[in-house]
């Protein structure tokens, strides 16, 4: 691939200064575009050291409104961030809906220089290549446009230009010492490119391979591919807007297999001794091993998701009653704000994970795309559809990441939600936690529990299954919720030999 390219293909200033001219106009005009339509925009400069990534930048943006982009020079990550999954900071610097953000290196580098240096073992190659290849198209299906340049130099040119890099006292600073070991180890280096953008050049986000040793060319290929993406992005986001509406509320229930729910036994229960006693034999456990994922730097993450009224607050009050709250994070989501819905639905989850060897517990999660956002009419039929696959992708990024995932259904019977709504409607102390929505949404009780089977069936997995907690008798419930985390927990510090 990269050693078809003409390296000696050039360039003069007078052509050079037309095309440039032409290309910045309508690029700025381009930018205005994607603030109207609220295109997100991803620009990623990967190449060899000294290929003109930066002074790329630096004449892209002299011609765009600051307001609309932002540049982020990647470099290695620091110790907080060495603390989550590979890709979190990049979910982090991600564009709103209408900016332009370029990626001076990226994602990459940790496939690319991380293998040169021997900082990333080969065996997690491949499934780091096929979480970006996700992470990419998850941005693009959700309306983003992607542009991937790799700068390509030959040996000789990457040479001379460090040495002229490292010669000017200017310019000296910016000569790495991984820099000089590239033009030690070009065909190595080289190989390792190759291979990079042969797995992870996809129909979603393709990369554009430009010619570097005449900077001149490199500049007019890269900004006439930029404007190209951009053109297209926005032709096809006008497409969609005009085909695709949100669905309207369900208005049939529709047959699902299996039924899980039903399967559920609801009389289990334990009498108020019986729960003292487990539930306190329980905490005791679960805080020695918040000790141990601790000292092990292993990531736990506890999902709750059920009915209304079906006990998740008492379960998560109960699960952190004896835990350090140092370690420990409880975050509630609900609907999305509105810097959130600039943003792919994931991105808020993303930004709360927990750190390595710290507790983290959502009270609601990502499953609202297939649940309330399908339900309500909140999420297209394309969008909800999709969804099932992006949660399953994320799901696999933490548990390779060594994140312990735990996910619960909390499930009651009709009858028992009533009862409960009556209750707090009946207690001024309650009161605040019954609202309209919550009876609007008893009503539809039955095109939830086809939307909530549906995603038992789609995204329980070897790795992240789900666990539906019979939720009649509360003491029941909370006791398995701990034991259940208990196990998780157990099981992960056995695989990782810290058992």
């Amino acid at each position: 691939m990269l050693d078809i390219l003409d390296l000696e293909i050039s360039l003069d200033k007078a052509e050079y200064k037309n095309q440039i001219k032409d290309l910045m106009r309508r690029l700025r005009s381009l930018q205005r575009d994607c603030w109207q339509q609220k295109l997100p925009v991803i620009v990623v400069l990967e190449g060899w050291a000294a290929a003109g990534k930066g002074s790329l930048v630096k004449k892209t943006t002299n011609y765009m409104d600051p307001r609309g982009f932002i540049v982020h020079p990647i470099f290695s990550p620091s110790d907080r961030e060495q603390k989550y999954p590979v890709l979190w900071r990049f979910w982090q610097k991600l564009p709103p809906k209408g900016k332009i953000t370029f990626f001076y290196h990226s994602w990459y580098t940790h496939v690319l220089e991380d293998r040169l240096f021997k900082r990333l073992a080969p065996e997690r190659v491949p499934g780091m290549m096929r979480d970006i290849n996700a992470f990419e198209r998850q941005l693009v299906d959700d309306g983003a446009a992607i542009a991937k340049f790799w700068i390509h130099l030959s040996r000789k040119e990457l040479k001379h230009r460090l040495k002229k890099y490292a010669s000017d006292e200017l310019e000296a600073w910016r000569v790495r010492p991984e820099d000089w070991q590239q033009a030690k180890q070009y065909k190595e280096y080289a190989a390792l490119a190759e291979e990079m953008l042969t797995y992870t050049s996809t129909g979603a986000a393709p990369w554009t391979l430009v010619e570097g040793n005449c900077q001149r060319w490199a500049r007019i290929k890269v900004l006439s591919q930029l404007v190209s993406t951009i053109v297209a992005a926005l032709a096809r986001q006008a497409t969609n807007t005009s085909t695709t509406t949100n669905l309207p509320p369900q208005k049939e229930l529709l047959p699902t297999e299996p039924n899980f729910l039903s399967q559920v036994d609801l009389t289990l229960n334990l009498d108020r001794d019986e729960y003292k006693q487990k539930l306190r034999q329980a905490q005791v456990k679960l805080r020695q091993l918040q000790l141990k994922i601790y000292q092990a730097q292993i990531p736990v993450l506890v999902l709750f998701e059920g009915w209304d009224a079906a006990g998740k607050g008492g379960a998560i009050k109960r699960l952190t009653d004896i835990l350090d709250p140092r370690s420990y994070q409880v975050n509630t989501f609900a609907k999305p704000t509105e810097e959130e819905y600039r943003h792919h639905y994931l991105w808020r989850f993303w930004r709360q994970l927990p750190q390595h060897g710290n507790i983290g517990i959502f009270d609601r999660s990502w499953y609202g795309r297939v649940l309330v956002e399908r339900v309500e009419g909140f999420a297209s039929e394309a969008e909800w559809r999709r969804a099932y696959q992006e949660i399953n992708e994320f799901e696999a990024m933490l548990t390779s990441d060594g994140y312990v995932l735990v996910k619960f259904w909390f499930h009651i019977s009709p009858e028992e939600q009533f009862n409960r709504f009556e209750q707090r409607r009946a207690d001024p102390f309650k009161q605040y936690k019954l609202t309209e929505e919550d009876w609007r949404n008893r009503e539809k009780w039955p095109f939830y529990e086809v939307a909530i089977n549906q995603a038992i069936a789609l995204t329980s997995t070897p790795t992240a299954p789900w666990t539906v907690i019979a939720g009649n008798d509360k003491y029941y419930a909370r006791v398995s919720v701990i034991e259940a985390v208990i196990a998780a927990i157990q099981a992960q510090l056995k695989r990782s030999g810290n058992g």
